[in-house]
């Protein structure tokens, strides 16, 4: 399996980041093929809504900056993992940063699915997204339930689902190879 992790840790260094990189080794020792991009090292501008990724460069952000290398990796991926420190009860700016970047994967125009109204896909193929969290010493059960709760939504409106979600409170080597199992 082709797996992406999105490494949302803003401290190089930090006990979460050691468990990403763990959790990455663990990853390729089971026999996957692994990417890991420091958001941390890449230039995300944000999104602005301008809607420019759909009606003026179609599928690619009109800001130069990383966001394109991180969509690649995102769609090129058969699992993007997005990995992140609990900070005040939600993941990191980061990683909120670089997800809301990956607007360009859809396509503008609007479908019911469900009841609901989401984007029609661009891509024939879209990666099942895992969620891998480090809490910290506030983060209680309802943080960590809202948190999933927002990116399995998220997952929905690109074309995807949270396919695993895990909190780093067990080894990465275990974390790794359940996923594998789920995945």
């Amino acid at each position: 399996m082709k797996m992406t992790i999105l490494n949302g840790e803003p401290s190089s260094g930090s006990e979460f980041d050691v468990y990403v990189h763990a959790f990455e080794e663990g990853a390729r020792s089971a026999g996957h093929e692994v990417g890991l991009l420091e958001l941390r090292d890449l230039d995300l501008k944000g999104c602005s809504g301008c809607f420019g990724c759909w009606v003026k460069t179609p599928g690619e952000c009109v800001k130069r900056d990383d966001s394109a290398l991180v969509c690649r990796a995102a769609i090129g991926s058969d699992l993007l993992v997005l990995a992140s420190p609990v900070v005040m009860g939600f993941t990191s700016a980061l990683l909120k940063r670089a997800a809301d970047q990956m607007i360009p994967l859809i396509l503008p125009y609007i479908v019911i699915e469900g009841g609901e109204m989401h984007h029609r896909a661009r891509y024939q193929h879209y990666p099942l997204l895992a969620l891998l969290l480090g809490p910290d010493a506030d983060t209680d059960a309802e943080d960590l339930s809202i948190t999933e709760r927002m990116w399995a939504r998220m997952a929905r409106n690109i074309k995807s689902r949270l396919a695993f979600t895990a909190v780093a409170d067990r080894s990465p080597e275990e974390v790794a190879h359940e996923l594998a199992a789920v995945a």
